[in-house]
């Protein structure tokens, strides 16, 4: 079994923002790094990838549900759902943006971090479609009506040399 990956530097200096015991999403949680934190810190976590083999090492794991979704085709499987906090890194689906952000209960938080455009200097991902333009972040939370609280892109050396881009966001 490969070693575990850290959560997120992101990640942990935002989620205690998330509402006391709120539940949250960790979407394309791949094996769970931040769903694990989030259950530590006593929320109700709601795991989903598409990879069943990633989400089985979450089974025994207390206060986290797991679902293998796709979100990427077909009807939004998480339609009608409300979190406190939402938790994506290393992901990104534009046309599910907008339903993702429907999600967030008032007061909730979205903590988000992946990759932007220039990122192909470092390695995976390259492909634009999956790759944040300069500020679209911060675009997105905007016109879905969040208030920014932080907001970051650039370079980064840790964990490996990329291009981010991050944002925490609440539903006021």
């Amino acid at each position: 079994m490969p070693p575990m990956i850290p959560p997120s530097l992101w990640v942990e200096a935002h989620c205690a923002r998330i509402p006391a015991g709120g539940r949250v999403l960790d979407l394309a949680c791949g094996s769970g790094r931040h769903a694990r934190l989030l259950a530590a810190r006593n929320h109700p976590v709601f795991a989903v990838d598409r990879d069943a083999a990633a989400l089985s090492g979450l089974a025994a794991v207390p206060g986290i549900e797991t679902a293998c979704l796709d979100l990427e085709g077909g009807d939004w499987p998480l339609a009608g759902q409300r979190f406190a906090g939402i938790v994506v890194t290393n992901y990104l689906w534009r046309p599910r943006l907008p339903d993702l952000l429907a999600l967030l209960a008032p007061g909730g938080v979205l903590i988000y971090e992946t990759f932007m455009l220039g990122n192909a200097a470092y390695g995976k991902p390259s492909n634009p479609d999956f790759l944040l333009r300069p500020g679209e972040l911060r675009e997105l939370v905007r016109a879905a009506g969040l208030r920014e609280i932080a907001f970051v892109e650039g370079y980064v050396d840790q964990p490996k040399p990329a291009l981010r881009q991050a944002i925490c966001a609440v539903r006021d």
